[in-house]
């Protein structure tokens, strides 16, 4: 994981869900300063004293996603995998250069699935947009203590830098694509529909209008590519 994020003395290194700090340790060898995060109060104790010799690691206590962080600019994490995709969308948020994450290898692959698979979301479109995704080396449940029932896999996100007309990050975006996957087999005029009358507040007639003059829309919504969403959300802000 650390030969993967390509470290220097120079970067600042978030470790999210520290635990008892053999991550951080081995991070702090090769880099400026740690940011290790840990959530629950106990082991955040355990972890200051494991790591109190270590003078370029910084316990940070809580919530990952209600922290104000100090700067950093990489990630390497083996987080709860039952935070995977708010992490993901929050990763997304983040300013930084790269992260390696270790993650279930089911949920590693619904970051690259192809349109029309089974894994293929929104958190596949999301993910598209503001990061380039590798799936590198496995990790086989056999390598945990406890054991999971489920194998693993090394991550990296890179992060785009998307163009202008494509900023198309936040809470709207993604309420958008979470909407319309929950209707994936429907035809997007069908899917859409329902999303302007929900959120945008539409009478049905105003709404059937509108989406009769969108692109795709007589395709279903699990056959459109990742960037057929920028341009139906575009039409649809316009």
């Amino acid at each position: 994981m650390i030969s993967h994020a390509s470290l220097d003395k120079s970067d600042t290194v978030l470790d999210i869900g520290a635990g008892l700090g053999f991550l951080s340790r081995l991070i702090a060898k090769d880099c400026k300063k740690v940011l290790a995060v840990e959530a629950d109060a106990q082991v955040a104790e355990i972890l200051r004293e494991q790591l109190e010799t270590v003078p370029n690691v910084e316990v940070v206590e809580g919530d990952v996603f209600k922290i104000n962080f100090p700067l950093f600019n990489k990630i390497i994490s083996a987080p709860p995998y039952n935070v995977s995709s708010r992490l993901v969308v929050w990763i997304l948020d983040q300013s930084f250069d790269c992260g390696v994450l270790v993650f279930q290898r089911e949920f590693a692959e619904r970051l690259v699935a192809p349109v029309r698979s089974e894994g293929y979301g929104w958190l596949t479109v999301l993910t598209y947009y503001y990061a380039e995704v590798e799936l590198l080396d496995s990790v086989p449940k056999s390598m945990f203590y406890p054991q999971p029932k489920v194998d693993s896999v090394i991550t990296r996100l890179t992060l785009k830098r998307p163009e202008p007309h494509k900023q198309l990050a936040g809470i709207a975006f993604k309420q958008f694509l979470q909407m319309l996957f929950t209707q994936r087999n429907k035809k997007v005029k069908g899917a859409a529909l329902s999303y302007l009358r929900a959120v945008k507040g539409m009478t049905k007639p105003a709404a059937a209008q509108v989406v009769e003059n969108l692109p795709y829309a007589n395709r279903r919504v699990r056959e459109l590519a990742p960037e057929d969403f920028g341009v139906l959300t575009n039409a649809l802000n316009e």
